[in-house]
């Protein structure tokens, strides 16, 4: 037996003589937490927001840059502002949904869903300088789309 496991045999057989009245309270206060809604917070409630946006359209260097490098590097599969194409998702969706680390690995390491007989690619992007360098830009962009705190169309850069 190693060191760990000499170690935390006493702690096992601590557990292993709880009470059956011990473990219905734990799970009880599980179950008030869940009722709560405490672990099921949405991915905006989780993450600070990664953009500013001001009077609708105005916005940081780094959202400012998401849409320049979007738009040259995205938009032909996801179409403009996000919004999807016939063989690419709409991201202003799937942002409401994804974490940053999600959304990251879908873009450098790509996906590959073959589910309902269509066969749906996203190509790894983690070799192409223009998209894998300014990752947390095109995050900042989608997400500020998803949210609904920005609009359609080229925004303005806020000045500074």
């Amino acid at each position: 037996m190693d060191k760990l496991s000499a170690r935390a045999l006493p702690n096992l057989k601590k557990l292993s003589t709880q009470t059956e009245a011990d473990v219905k309270r734990v799970l009880a206060l599980f179950a008030i937490i869940a009722v709560a809604g405490f672990g099921a917070l949405p991915v905006q409630a989780q993450e600070e927001k990664p953009y500013t946006v001001q009077d609708g359209n105005k916005v940081d260097a780094s959202t400012y840059n998401g849409y320049r490098r979007y738009h040259a590097s995205c938009h032909t599969c996801h179409g403009p502002d996000g919004l999807g194409s016939s063989y690419a998702p709409n991201l202003t969706d799937s942002l409401k949904t994804l974490t940053y680390d999600q959304f990251t690995e879908v873009v450098i390491n790509g996906r590959q869903n073959l589910a309902g007989g269509q066969e749906k690619v996203m190509p790894a992007f983690g070799n192409v300088e223009d998209v894998a360098t300014y990752i947390d830009d095109l995050y900042a962009y989608l997400k500020a789309r998803a949210d609904g705190a920005l609009g359609r169309g080229r925004p303005q850069r806020m000045p500074g």
